[in-house]
């Protein structure tokens, strides 16, 4: 299919499923987050799932974040209708769950209070990886797609803190606006995920948010698996085959003395982490 055509499908998909918003589920849960911490990969694998329903168009809907002015009516179009649902809970005599991944939650000032406005009971699963190798991987994203110019990512993280500056407060006084530094360019404000999991803690309580290291679920995925079901209130059935997504060839190595400077500055905020993993973080072992 076409791009143009592809458009005009998901347009039509969208108007549908706005007509049919009352007969549609809400997500029970959402993965949020960090971009470029295998939350494709989590997703593909939980979609497998048979009391799984993923959106209908695509694996993230960024109401929350992006699209938070069109209203519920948009939202619920997204997901399947809840005889689907119903059919399944007859078939396998558990509850089914509708979920979505849009990583760009977490980060966003706004996207929190959204949800927990809106979503009453959700859960929340965030990923978390070695935030040097996030960055890293992050600016060869965003070199990819376009959205960064700057080819040397030392550079790049140079140029941060002046792009970046005011960004969330404008964001947070203009509710609907965006700001491409803000979701493009914040190649270490991203990495820092306790400053972003104490944001979310107030509204949620840690018993509705579980924090995965994605180093062990590479690893070590079986176990890692398991305890998001378990997190989730979901039967096991079989283990599911695990695979890496959306991998990007990196422009240039990292130098290594900037890797070790960039791994000093995170380390305070490594080690925020520990209550949330419940133990080190696989990149400070």
């Amino acid at each position: 299919m076409t791009p143009a055509l592809k458009r005009s499908a998901h347009a039509v998909s969208r108007a549908a499923g706005r007509l049919t918003s009352g007969i549609r589920m809400l997500p029970t849960f959402l993965i949020i987050g960090a971009q470029r911490c295998g939350t494709t990969s989590l997703y593909r694998v939980l979609a497998r799932h048979p009391l799984v329903l993923k959106p209908v168009l695509r694996k993230g809907v960024h109401y929350f974040d992006m699209a938070y002015d069109r209203g519920m009516p948009w939202y619920r179009a997204h997901f399947p209708v809840r005889a689907r649902a119903s059919r399944l809970e007859h078939e396998y005599g558990c509850r089914v769950q509708a979920f979505e991944s849009s990583p760009y939650y977490l980060f966003h000032p706004l996207a929190g209070p959204r949800i927990a406005r809106d979503l009453p009971g959700v859960k929340l699963v965030v990923l978390v990886r070695d935030p040097v190798e996030r960055a890293f991987s992050a600016h060869a994203h965003e070199l990819a797609r376009g959205f960064e110019t700057e080819s040397c990512f030392v550079r790049a993280v140079g140029l941060e803190e002046e792009r970046l500056a005011g960004a969330a407060e404008s964001l947070s006084a203009s509710p609907y606006s965006a700001s491409t530094a803000h979701r493009h360019h914040a190649y270490l404000a991203r990495g820092r995920y306790a400053e972003q999991l104490a944001r979310l803690e107030p509204l949620f309580g840690r018993e509705r948010i579980l924090v995965v290291d994605s180093g062990r679920f590479f690893t070590e995925p079986e176990t890692v698996y398991d305890r998001v079901l378990a997190f989730l209130g979901l039967p096991h059935f079989g283990t599911p085959v695990f695979e890496r997504h959306n991998a990007r060839p990196r422009p240039a190595p990292m130098p290594g003395a900037f890797r070790g400077e960039l791994a000093r500055r995170f380390e305070p905020h490594d080690a925020l982490l520990v209550p949330w993993l419940g133990a080190e973080p696989s990149w400070r072992r």
